[in-house]
């Protein structure tokens, strides 16, 4: 089995590092340099600066190539270029190959889950997706992880398990792919909040509320657009939010916390070079559940933020201001 993975930054190499552990992987970057870097140092110093990647990982800056020789195809984009990657790699991608997206973001202006966009641009290929509380450095540095592998046919999400397993990444299945793939999405929206709790210099308690509250939020929505329930208390769910809201190399809540320090979601977004992906998703997730009809007042005010330039502070009042309702809706 061969793995091509497309995109070149920390989460794909990572990914990509992971599987060439078990079968021989190709991963896709435009970048010559990082090509260079990862082929003759094994290492990839722009976005993974002083951690070695598997010796036999390869990469090239030729997508029709790397794409043509695959049996697997790991999508690492994010998910504002997604589509157009697909219609790139469509004439080049041989017939039944599984996809595997590791985005956790939404399509601007459909709101589209990125395994719809595969549907969409690669009609006949199963698709499913790669999620969880993955922190890139830390899987590098050998600390121990666990993901969830959704895909509607169990057996191929039991098939592809080992191809990305390995000591230290524990690999559940899931055939959960709508409940999988939202969960990761929506949570980087919350993950702005938490950082901007900090930011703020608020203390545990105020965390802890932002962080049940917005799992609350998720999975309201999440299973309103068709996800179990039980996905949303897994990995791909309270997992991945947890370590998206509290650890320091979460971009989403370097993004939040860098606001409640007062600071301009410009000057912010001008030094990063990666995608916090929760900035673009937060106007389409509350445009989303104003349609379902799923009250979301964390989401609401994280859209003000990035859209209105609603300050912290402001975001905060606004919440505390909302009525006290029922912790937990009756059935």
């Amino acid at each position: 089995m061969r793995v091509a993975v497309v995109g070149g930054g920390s989460w794909g190499t990572t990914v990509a590092h992971l599987s060439a552990h078990n079968v021989p992987t190709v991963l896709h970057t435009r970048r010559d340099d990082v090509a260079t870097a990862i082929n003759e140092q094994h290492v990839n110093p722009r976005y993974l600066d002083g951690f070695d990647l598997h010796p036999d990982l390869r990469a090239s800056t030729d997508l029709a190539a790397t794409v043509h020789e695959a049996d697997v195809l790991v999508m690492g984009v994010p998910s504002a270029g997604f589509r157009q990657t697909l219609s790139d790699i469509r004439p080049h991608l041989r017939p039944w190959v599984p996809v595997v997206s590791l985005a956790k973001g939404l399509e601007i202006g459909t709101g589209r889950r990125m395994t719809e966009l595969v549907d969409e641009e690669l009609p006949g290929h199963p698709v499913g997706v790669l999620t969880g509380p993955n922190l890139a450095k830390e899987i590098l540095a050998g600390s121990a992880a666990a993901a969830v592998l959704a895909f509607t046919d169990l057996t191929i999400a039991e098939r592809l398990q080992e191809v990305f397993a390995s000591q230290l990444f524990r690999v559940y299945s899931s055939t959960d792919v709508v409940g999988c793939e939202l969960g990761g999405a929506l949570k980087n929206v919350i993950a702005l909040a938490a950082g901007m709790a900090d930011g703020l210099g608020t203390g545990d308690n105020t965390r802890a509320a932002v962080m049940t509250r917005g799992l609350a939020e998720v999975t309201r929505l999440g299973v309103a657009l068709g996800g179990d329930p039980a996905t949303f208390a897994g990995l791909a769910g309270m997992g991945d939010l947890l370590a998206t809201c509290m650890s320091p190399q979460s971009r989403n809540r370097h993004v939040g916390e860098e606001l409640g320090k007062g600071r301009t979601l410009d000057e912010i977004e001008a030094e990063m070079n990666q995608v916090a992906e929760g900035v673009k998703s937060a106007p389409i997730v509350c445009e989303i559940a104003e349609k379902a009809g799923v009250y979301m007042p964390i989401a609401e005010q994280m859209r003000a933020c990035v859209e209105e330039g609603r300050s912290a502070i402001q975001a905060y009042a606004g919440l505390v201001k909302n009525p006290a309702a029922r912790e937990i809706d009756p059935d």
